[in-house]
Parts: C-alpha cells; sequence; structure tokens
C-alpha cells in the first residue's frame, strides 16, 4: 500500500473540474471555442491530470513508492514545485529504494542544494565505485582497451538550467519515479544497463524565483490569456541565477559555483548521453536534434556525432511524440556549435548532449495563438516522453556509446598528432592574479598545463620560467585545447544562434603564443593552482606601502582598504622605488595607476595601518611592498602632484529595472561582489527620481531603453555630472548617452564623418532573407584594438594591444579629441568570430572606449562590454578604471 501523506490529490482534482465544468457551461461561446482546439489541449479541465495521463498506457509502480502526486499533496501540472520540495521527493526515493542514492554536489549562490538522484540496479549500486573507475579507464586513450561487454552505460539526465522553464523539473520527479518505482522488462533493462543520473534543477535560484511568481499568481481556475500577470514576470524573471546570467553559457566560463560543480561532477564520470531540457515560445511545438545541418556542427567533433548518433536517437523521440500525436520540429534554428551549453560540453567529453525545447505555457495553462490552449501538464507530458524514449535509446544503443566514447579520445590523439600546432604556451611575468584565474580554468576542464622549462621568446613574446606554462595539444583533451586558445576566422553558416567564438586566452587577456610541433620547452606537470607567494608577509613601512595596479586583483586589494577608511593615493605616472618586500629589499619598477599608502597622511596608527595592509595582501592574493623613502630611484617621488588622493570607496549606483539588460546588469554586479568587494546600489528604473545623486560618485547604466527618463531626469543626470560625477555608460547605453548630448567630442566627430553609402542589395528570393540579414549582425566575435595604457583607463595594461568583445552595430567615430579615444579598433581589426565584409569595413578603426566630460565631471562610454558574460578578465580593468579613477579624467584642450 502507498505511504500515507497528508494530502489527496483526488479530491482536488474533483473541486477543480466542478470550477472548470460551472465556468464552461456559463459561457457557451468559450466552451465551443476550445472544443475546436484539438492540440495541444481540448480546453481547461485538461490542465489536471492523473498520473496515467504522463506515461506510456500500462506502466505500473511499486505501491510502496509514493508518486510525485501523492508525495506533493496535488496532481502535478496543478503548481509549480518549489526546489525544496524536489529535493525532498528525491531523498525519500533514495530512503525507500535499494535502487537509489542520493547527493548533493554543491550549493547553489543563494546556498540551495544541487541535487543529484543516481538510480541503478541494487547489483550496480553495490559495485558503483568499481564502475565508475572502469568506466573512466575505457574511455582513456592511455590505458589498454577493454571490451564493453555488460559494462552500464553511464546517463546523466539534466533538467531546468532556465529557472522559468519550469516543465523540465517536474519531469525528473515523473523520470525518478519512472526508474525508482516502475515495473515491467524494459525498467529492469534499463537499471541493468545503465548508471542514471538525475539533476532535476540545474538553476534553482531562478528555479525558485519563477515558481513563486508562477503560484502567487494562479488563478482558481487557471486563467489562460495570455496578458494575466502570471504568464509576464517582472523584471528581472527567473530564467538567470542569482547575478542575473545565462547558466546555460556557462559550461565553458564556469563563472557559477554551480557550473564548476557540475564541471567536476561530469568529469568524475564522463557520462555517454547527456540531457538538457528547456521550453520556448508558447507558439512554438517542440524540438528534438538534430540541429541545423551541417552549419551548427562544431568542428572539431567528429562527425557521426552528428549524422549517425544523433538520428539514432532520433527515432526514439520521434516514435515517443508521435503516438501522442505532438508537433514538432528538428534541423532548424538551434545550433552545436558553442561548447558552453549544457547540450554541447558533454560532447567534449566523449559523449552526446542533447536539446530539448517545449512549447512553455508560462504558469499553468495559455492560450496559444497557433495551436490552441496549452497546458502546464501537456508540456510535462511531451517533455517526460522524449525522457523516456532518451532512456530506451541509451539502453538500445550502449555498446556503440561505450565504443564511440573510446573512439573519441583514440582519435583526439591521432589528431593532435597532425595538428600543425604542438600546443600553446602562456603567462605573465607581471600579472601573477590573472595567472591563477586562467591555471584554474584550465585544470577545471581536465586540460593538462606544463610549467615552462626556461624562459624563451614564442611569437614575438618573452615568456619567464616560473610565470609560464605549456598547454600541448596531444593530450585527450586536445579539441578542449583548441576550443580555449584556437582563433576561428572560416565558417560553413553565416548565422548563429548565439556567439560564433570563444577563445578564451583572448578574452582573459592574457599574454600567449603558439608553439611549433615536435619537443615542447614544458617541464612538472601542473595539477593544482599555486598559492600567492608572499601574501601577508609585507614588512612593516617606514614611509608608504606600495601597490603595482598590474595586478587583476589590485582593486580588490585597494577597496578593502577603502572600506576601511585607509587614506591611499595613486600615482599617474611611473617610477622606480627601492622597496622591501616578503623576499627582501629590491629596487623595483611601479606602472601607472599604482597606488600609494603614505603613512604620515593616516589617521591611525602605523601598527593598525600595517595590520590592515597585511590583511588586504592576504584577503586580495596581491602582494604589498615597503618602502622607507618617497624618494624615486627613477621617475615621479610619492610626493609629486602626480600621485593623486583617491578620496574613499566609489560609491557607485547601477540603474535596473524592465528594459533594462539584466545580462549586462548582472555582469557588473558580479565583477564587484565576486572579484571587488565593491558594494553597489541598483535602483529600479521606476524609483531613479527618489535617489538624490549628490550621495553618489558614479552612475552606471549598461544597455537598455531609457525612454523612462523624463526631461527633468535627464537634466538632473547632466547636473550630476558637472558637479564632478562619472557616468559610466556601457554598450547601448554608451549610444544612448552620445545621442543624448552627453558625449560633446563624440558628438563633433558624428557631425564631422561622411555619411555611409548606401547598399545595393539585387532582388533575391524571399527564402534567403533571413540567412542574408542575419548575415549582417555583429552577434559576438572579438577584435584588435589599440589602447593607451598612460590613459588613466589604461592604467595597469602593459601593452598597447588589447582584445575586446563586440556583440553590436553601435559604430561610432573616435572623438574629435585626439586624448579621448583611449581603445580603438585597428586598421586590422578581426582576431576570431564571424563578421560579414561590410561590416569588417565599418568597424575599422571605429572607437571601443570614448573619454568625454561636461563641466567638472567624467563620461565614460564603454561602446564594446568590458564585463561580457563575467570571463572578460582582458577588458574587466577598463570597467574598474573607470570607477575608481573617473573622477581624475580630465579631457585636455586638443592642439
Amino acid at each position: 500500500m502507498p505511504r500515507p501523506y497528508p494530502f489527496q490529490s483526488s479530491s482536488l482534482r474533483q473541486a477543480f473540474a466542478v470550477v472548470v465544468t460551472g465556468l464552461l457551461l456559463t459561457s457557451p461561446s468559450l466552451s465551443t471555442n476550445l472544443a475546436a482546439q484539438a492540440t495541444p489541449a481540448q480546453g481547461w479541465e485538461d490542465a489536471v491530470q492523473p498520473l496515467e495521463y504522463f506515461f506510456p498506457e500500462g506502466q505500473t509502480f511499486d505501491a510502496d513508492v509514493p508518486s510525485p502526486q501523492e508525495f506533493l499533496g496535488y496532481e502535478i501540472g496543478t503548481h509549480h514545485t518549489r526546489h525544496d520540495r524536489i529535493v525532498a521527493y528525491m531523498q525519500e526515493l533514495a530512503r525507500l529504494s535499494d535502487r537509489a542514492t542520493y547527493q548533493s554536489i554543491g550549493r547553489s549562490i543563494e546556498h540551495r542544494d544541487l541535487p543529484v538522484l543516481t538510480v541503478t540496479s541494487p547489483t550496480n549500486h553495490q559495485r558503483l565505485e568499481e564502475i565508475r573507475e572502469a568506466h573512466l579507464r575505457a574511455a582513456d586513450p592511455r590505458q589498454p582497451a577493454t571490451p564493453t561487454g555488460d559494462r552500464p552505460i553511464v546517463v546523466h539526465l539534466g533538467y531546468g538550467v532556465h529557472g522559468n522553464e519550469t516543465s523540465s523539473a517536474e519531469v525528473a520527479m515523473l523520470q525518478a519515479y519512472w526508474l525508482v518505482a516502475g515495473q515491467g522488462d524494459e525498467v529492469s533493462r534499463a537499471l541493468d544497463s545503465g548508471v542514471w543520473h538525475i539533476e532535476p534543477v540545474l538553476n534553482p535560484d531562478g528555479r525558485d524565483r519563477h515558481t513563486n511568481w508562477a503560484n502567487m499568481h494562479k488563478g482558481a481556475p487557471f486563467v489562460a490569456d495570455p496578458l494575466d500577470r502570471e504568464h509576464n514576470e517582472v523584471w528581472p524573471g527567473g530564467r538567470t541565477n542569482h547575478y542575473w546570467f545565462d547558466l546555460n553559457r556557462d559550461w565553458l566560463p564556469l563563472q557559477d559555483p554551480s557550473s564548476q560543480a557540475r564541471i567536476d561532477f561530469h568529469h568524475s564520470w564522463k557520462p555517454n548521453v547527456v540531457t538538457d531540457y528547456h521550453e520556448m515560445g508558447t507558439n512554438s511545438t517542440y524540438f528534438f536534434e538534430p540541429t541545423k545541418p551541417e552549419g551548427s556542427w562544431n568542428p572539431l567533433l567528429p562527425e557521426e556525432l552528428y549524422t549517425d548518433i544523433t538520428l539514432r536517437f532520433a527515432d526514439h523521440w520521434s516514435a515517443s511524440l508521435d503516438e501522442l500525436g505532438s508537433l514538432y520540429f528538428t534541423k532548424e534554428v538551434f545550433d552545436n556549435t558553442y561548447p558552453g551549453y549544457g547540450s554541447t560540453y558533454p560532447n567534449f567529453l566523449g559523449g552526446l548532449g542533447l536539446v530539448f525545447e517545449q512549447a512553455s505555457a508560462r504558469g499553468h495553462i495559455q492560450e496559444s495563438s497557433h495551436h490552441g490552449v496549452l497546458t502546464f501538464a501537456f508540456a510535462i507530458r511531451n517533455q517526460l516522453r522524449t525522457s523516456l524514449a532518451t532512456v530506451r535509446g541509451a539502453v538500445a544503443e550502449r555498446e556503440r556509446m561505450l565504443e564511440y566514447q573510446r573512439d573519441f579520445y583514440e582519435s583526439a590523439l591521432t589528431e593532435a598528432v597532425e595538428f600543425p600546432t604542438g600546443g600553446w604556451v602562456f603567462g605573465s611575468s607581471v600579472d601573477h592574479s590573472l595567472n591563477r584565474e586562467f591555471l584554474d580554468l584550465l585544470l577545471r576542464h581536465r586540460v593538462e598545463v606544463f610549467e615552462l622549462d626556461g624562459s624563451g621568446e614564442f611569437g614575438g613574446t618573452t615568456f619567464r620560467e616560473g610565470s609560464a606554462w605549456v598547454v600541448p595539444v596531444e593530450q585527450p583533451g586536445y579539441r578542449m585545447v583548441r576550443s580555449i586558445f584556437e582563433t576561428t576566422d572560416t565558417y560553413a553558416d553565416s548565422v548563429f544562434y548565439d556567439a560564433s567564438t570563444w577563445t578564451m586566452s583572448l578574452a582573459y587577456g592574457i599574454p600567449h603564443a603558439e608553439l611549433g610541433t615536435g619537443s615542447l620547452p614544458q617541464g612538472s606537470r601542473v595539477t593544482e593552482v599555486p598559492e600567492p607567494v608572499g601574501r601577508g608577509l609585507v614588512p612593516e613601512a617606514g614611509y608608504a606601502y606600495l601597490l603595482d595596479w598590474s595586478d587583476y586583483f589590485a582593486p580588490r586589494a585597494l577597496q578593502y582598504l577603502l572600506a576601511r577608511g585607509v587614506r591611499v593615493e595613486a600615482a599617474f605616472h611611473p617610477f622606480t622605488s627601492r622597496i622591501r618586500g616578503s623576499a627582501g629589499p629590491e629596487d623595483r619598477e611601479f606602472a601607472r595607476g599604482s597606488i600609494s599608502i603614505p603613512l604620515q597622511t593616516q589617521s591611525m596608527a602605523a601598527s593598525e595601518l600595517h595590520a590592515l595592509v597585511r590583511e588586504a595582501e592576504a584577503q586580495s592574493g596581491v602582494p604589498f611592498w615597503a618602502t622607507d623613502t618617497g624618494y624615486s630611484l627613477d621617475g615621479i617621488d610619492l610626493g609629486s602632484g602626480n600621485v593623486r588622493p583617491i578620496s574613499g570607496m566609489p560609491r557607485a549606483l547601477l540603474v535596473v529595472g524592465a528594459g533594462i539588460s539584466q545580462y549586462e546588469a548582472g555582469q557588473v554586479w558580479h565583477l564587484l561582489d565576486t572579484r571587488v568587494g565593491l558594494p553597489i546600489t541598483k535602483v529600479d528604473r521606476d524609483h531613479l527620481g527618489r535617489a538624490n545623486l549628490s550621495e553618489y560618485d558614479a552612475m552606471v547604466l549598461v544597455s537598455g531603453s531609457y525612454g523612462f527618463m523624463d526631461d527633468d531626469q535627464r537634466a538632473e543626470l547632466r547636473r550630476f555630472v558637472e558637479r564632478g560625477g562619472t557616468l559610466i555608460a556601457i554598450r547601448g547605453a554608451a549610444n544612448w548617452a552620445v545621442q543624448e548630448g552627453f558625449a560633446p567630442r563624440l558628438s563633433e566627430a558624428l557631425e564631422g564623418a561622411p555619411d555611409e553609402e548606401p547598399v545595393e542589395t539585387p532582388r533575391t528570393d524571399y527564402t534567403d532573407a533571413q540567412a542574408l540579414t542575419g548575415a549582417q549582425r555583429i552577434g559576438g566575435s572579438i577584435y584588435r584594438a589599440h589602447l593607451d595604457p598612460t590613459h588613466p583607463l589604461g592604467f595597469g595594461y602593459q601593452e598597447r594591444e588589447i582584445a575586446v568583445w563586440r556583440d553590436h552595430e553601435f559604430i561610432l567615430p573616435p572623438s574629435a579629441n585626439p586624448f579621448s579615444t583611449p581603445v580603438q579598433l585597428t586598421d586590422e581589426p578581426h582576431l576570431s568570430g564571424y563578421i560579414s565584409d561590410r561590416n569588417l569595413e565599418r568597424i575599422r578603426g571605429s572607437a571601443s572606449v570614448v573619454a568625454d566630460g561636461i563641466g567638472g565631471g567624467t563620461v565614460v562610454l564603454l561602446i564594446d562590454n568590458p564585463n561580457f558574460r563575467g570571463y572578460w578578465y582582458g577588458t574587466n580593468r577598463l570597467f574598474l578604471n573607470a570607477l575608481f579613477f573617473g573622477p581624475h579624467i580630465s579631457v585636455p584642450a586638443a592642439p
């Protein structure tokens, strides 16, 4: 008998049916209209379904194991299930059944568990670690090959990376119930033949945001009108994580701790099949792979993955939906090129990653203008049927998938030998924090890294032993190595679902160079990120403490001191000083922007200051140096007028809310929270009028619509700048600022710029319109820019060339003032990614960063987003320099 639970769902179903029936009887026109819509639902009564609705006919279950409905107290599809209840159900299944074990693989930013339920036969469970180790050995091309035999296939059933695509997690509970409590030969075969990891929610923070929204606005009866509040989340919605990042883009950058934990788990098992369940627009139908032919395939992967293996599974998915009569499509829209999706990263581990997309009710029931009334239950059933079909396909293709994974890694070594590049060398001799961050990324992806054996010059850059490393291509992770370092300029298609390039070495801005084939200058293998040297050991100074601004985490160290009332100054010219550090005395050069902390100006005792500097050093991982004199060996002295006081911790305001890019706003918030420790006030656009701008030093605007600002608000923003404030406008906001007259010298340049010549387009077939127009988008690619390291926005950079990310068509000329365009695209800007010939001509020499001003304040236009998706370490400094040095940026008169 089923275990007793506090609610019986049948009574809820009956009560709801009475309400719906009464509504239909009192509204004949509505009843007639709904009855005419055959798919996906006959009417509102179909929103409430018994368990039998979801599963294939004849499926039976162990009565001692509660169904999700019995455990939760409501029918699946009538209420959005909170994350904690999903976790509780998975734990209950593990408690009751010897088929299942539960674990939390990590925690989200908001401290929610990341659950995984592992299901297999009791016999397999008894030797689970043995199975895992054997599976990894079999995939290792450096180990002897082993026959597949009866070795289980490993499958990771993942659901719900986008928090407001909620059918997937409900499916996860039904899928788990089928594996744990299901009876019959098919279930037994699945348990014997596979290890099934069920990850019911990949984004618990976003899911709970949307779950609360949908449930708190749920009507009784349900409201199907698309205009109802239930179907229209307020900003920022539940799609994203805590910092408003899209976690389905984070499998490669690994900026979220849940992504890091997930990658660790995947590498510990190397699953053969991985599912990635999503939802799309209400007026669509259902999508499963294959994706667009050829143009959407990642060229680094074996073609058989797309032309053979995926198609084998597609037969199972189509059969499962044909049985229901559900509409679906394949071979359109979605692509498999970017390796940072949940459906593509597993391909780089020798598995098959799969994306599924179901039309979304975005609530419990919603009218679709194309296909009638769409219920939450209908969406769940479609998703469950393809999930069950995936299990069926994995069992059928067990031997094929195990063999493919071994072949995948063997071919990696074979192709690496034939590849014309032997590897890459990377490392900065001055920015040790950046080195550690990039090493951490590589090691998390299980890339083999070795110390550089001996200093040398490669590709025109000098790399020094002890601060440089070598990554050979000849390793099992060959394809991942190429994805991280290689630039691309040739594509089979010109329309992209997302970014067209993802060269991480360029994004990090870390010095790197290709190595030729043959013997590589590699020393010992690196297995962990080295700890900072001398952290928290700076000796007591007699005159001042010095901080080199060249280190990536120097802003974190500076902010730590500013927040504790330490008075600091910034050097606007370089100097060389006799210093003492943890390694003893030496003469050291300090770049522009370096920080001086003189003892004489402090309001605290020297011993207290020393303790705070040591704490800042320990917290940031960035070394400080002590000096006993203000007299420099070269360059300016510490008492020079070119050493300017930083007047306290920047008080920054970020405008957020409806119409503003949640992604870009989240990137700013994430950067300041996680890497600087600087609080930023997030003000909703509707509350901006309440803000006293004189209480802030900087205002940050990201892409979005600023039409909500009336004349008075724009005038107040202008007064804020004129009084000495700093306006930092990113991407689309930079374009808006120019249009609104906040950058007079750039406006002057625009007035003098020649008009673009119109492009003559010959008569073309209508069917080619989307491809031709899409090809003219700058959808996400990387460009070479010239940087002025003497400008305050360029402080801390060592070279005059920088890589920038561009994914827009805001093409602006350099400022009319020759000193005010510190970053400008070169005449040959293309580094990696797709761009049409026409757009390449348009962007040559265009501005990337412009510094302007009004009155006593500064306007910084970051035309290319320096914080893209959290992983553009190489350009973060441009934004942080604007924040810390903005009040000191003047616009010199043109000669």
